[in-house]
């Protein structure tokens, strides 16, 4: 009963440092701090680390996480932590995305709300506490978190509507709107993913607002291709007592997203906006690999408290993704 306690006030821990994170104010939680919360935790928790800056993003061929961070004076940081126990039953990789502050570029978001976008690395920040309850848990699965993180400003150096970028797939893609610039940070970051050839693969992202029109602030949005994955999503989430619901991948959306002057449009109009969404990302995902994407735009702040949410960040949805690692050890 001891051990089980002690347990469960780690993995309560690891829930408040996203809870904290999200919290922060952008000014203080800018991309380079997402890196140092990302090092201390390895260091504390034996995790391994890697962490490429502006540069290092360049030279790897990020050229969309890239353009993102571009216009901003706080850099670009991408990070990859890694559990790796020695018997491991599973490889799962988690990605998350961390846009520390979203002004929506030169497609600049009304002020109205604005404040609330220091959530925009909602994803990471789950992604964060993921690791720390893993570390906590020690289960026989393979582990790996990965963080894109970038701050996007209205800049003379920002990109532009209208520009055109390569991927580190090696697809190119016609920027529509600066303010959809999340998808483009996990794009990248979602490559990177699948050559580490996962058995399942999970990105987390305050993505869309068309998101929290469909399914309201308290449930999250899911998608994936694989019925038998869907239903691990689900069991994964009611045990964790957190709110998913399966959304369609409705490929005749997809037509939204051809472009005349490369290979893909980055955004399609704007109804079934979060399925489009889903779709783009889709294109940068291997093709034999498991893959769920989860739109968690509504659940990550709360303006009220709410069962076992406080105000403020709620730490969703870190307990999901716990258990699913769970249910992979079993």
């Amino acid at each position: 009963d001891k051990s089980a306690i002690e347990l469960g006030l780690k993995i309560a821990q690891a829930i408040c440092l996203t809870r904290d994170a999200v919290n922060e104010p952008p000014n203080e939680l800018v991309p380079e701090t997402l890196a140092q919360i990302a090092r201390g935790l390895a260091k504390k928790n034996n995790l391994g680390i890697k962490v490429l800056d502006k540069k290092g993003i360049a030279a790897a061929g990020m050229k969309l996480h890239y353009a993102v961070g571009q216009g901003s004076a706080n850099e670009p940081r991408f990070v990859h932590l890694s559990y790796v126990p020695k018997k491991a039953k599973k490889k799962i990789v988690f990605v998350g995305k961390g846009l520390t502050f979203d002004s929506g570029g030169l497609c600049i978001k009304p002020a109205p709300g604005m404040g609330e976008m220091k959530s925009d690395m909602g994803g990471a920040g789950a992604v964060l506490g993921l690791m720390a309850a893993v570390a906590a848990l020690k289960p026989q699965v393979e582990v790996h978190g990965i963080i894109g993180a970038a701050e996007n400003m209205p800049d003379g150096a920002a990109y532009r509507p209208g520009d055109i970028f390569g991927s580190l797939e090696g697809k190119s893609v016609e920027i529509v709107n600066t303010d959809a610039e999340g998808r483009l940070v996990l794009a990248d970051a979602l490559t990177y993913a699948s050559r580490l050839s996962p058995d399942l693969l999970i990105d987390a992202a305050t993505l869309t607002g068309a998101c929290i029109v469909a399914l309201g602030k308290t449930c999250s949005a899911f998608y994936t291709a694989e019925d038998k994955v869907a239903r691990e999503m689900e069991a994964a989430a009611k045990d964790a007592g957190e709110q998913f619901w399966r959304m369609p991948l409705i490929e005749d959306l997809k037509d939204q997203l051809k472009s005349d002057v490369a290979d893909l449009k980055h955004v399609g109009d704007r109804w079934g906006g979060s399925i489009s969404a889903a779709l783009f990302l889709r294109e940068f995902v291997g093709k034999e690999i498991d893959w769920v994407h989860c739109d968690i735009a509504g659940p990550v702040l709360y303006d009220a408290a709410k069962g076992a949410y406080p105000k403020g960040a709620t730490g969703h949805p870190v307990l999901t993704f716990l258990k699913v690692v769970e249910h992979a050890a079993r």
